[in-house]
């Protein structure tokens, strides 16, 4: 039987950097593609906050993918929560023109106000930790780039203004098509309100595959924070 612990908990340099990338002004390393690239956090607030009624937190793409949401197996107090994103910069210099290369590498659910002792990967509710190897990323897959923060009892409900606009834009390829979500930081963001389950939906950055998601646990083992960092995967 293996250790849960040894397969899903953070490496120490992972745990560093889960730390380092909510710290303004932190230095994460370079990129892998550009070792001249260095990566700094330029900023971390607040981008909203959302309702999770039911206290079973789903992190997943809001797209349909032919399978049901993934649910966390870790149960949080039902309530509202702020999410906290952090951006970096790495410059960068293409054709003669200088880019501060800006981008969101982060995003967490605060729970607690506490310090984080240990970070975990999330397990989900038809996750096996028997099955894991060392090593695995445990997260939500999805082709679109897009991860979401919502309440799993209003999920059917949050995601319907994405399977929408996915019908529509395969019914009228070509035309443009506007989805009906609330545009938060340029659209960098996007929120859906459901308002007769008081739960809401954000979306948020991801990577194309597979997208682990991390619990910051307190140290007398209380989920702290609720963690997404796609970026840190293209660090040297």
């Amino acid at each position: 039987m293996q250790d849960a612990s040894k397969v899903a908990n953070a490496s120490p340099e992972w745990s560093a950097l889960l730390e380092a990338v909510f710290a303004t002004g932190k230095r994460l390393g370079v990129r892998s593609s550009d070792a001249l690239r260095p990566v700094d956090v330029v900023e971390v607030s607040v981008v909203a906050s959302i309702r999770l009624p039911s206290g079973r937190l789903m992190v997943d793409t809001p797209w349909p993918e032919g399978r049901p949401g993934r649910e966390l197996a870790e149960r949080i107090p039902p309530g509202t929560y702020d999410v906290e994103a952090s951006w970096v910069e790495a410059p960068y210099e293409f054709m003669g023109e200088s880019f501060n290369g800006r981008e969101c590498a982060a995003v967490r659910l605060l729970v607690r106000n506490e310090p984080v002792s240990v970070w975990e990967m999330a397990l989900g509710v038809d996750d096996d930790i028997e099955q894991l190897v060392s090593g695995d990323e445990i997260g939500f897959e999805t082709d679109t780039a897009m991860g979401a923060f919502a309440d799993a009892c209003g999920w059917q409900a949050l995601t319907e203004p994405f399977r929408q606009f996915w019908e529509r834009h395969e019914q009228l390829p070509g035309v443009a098509i506007d989805r009906e979500t609330e545009k938060v930081r340029s659209g960098e963001f996007e929120m859906v309100t459901h308002h007769a389950s008081q739960a809401d939906l954000l979306t948020f950055p991801a990577e194309e595959g597979v997208t682990a998601v991390w619990i910051g646990r307190t140290a007398a083992g209380e989920v702290a924070t609720v963690a997404v960092a796609p970026y840190l995967s293209w660090l040297a």
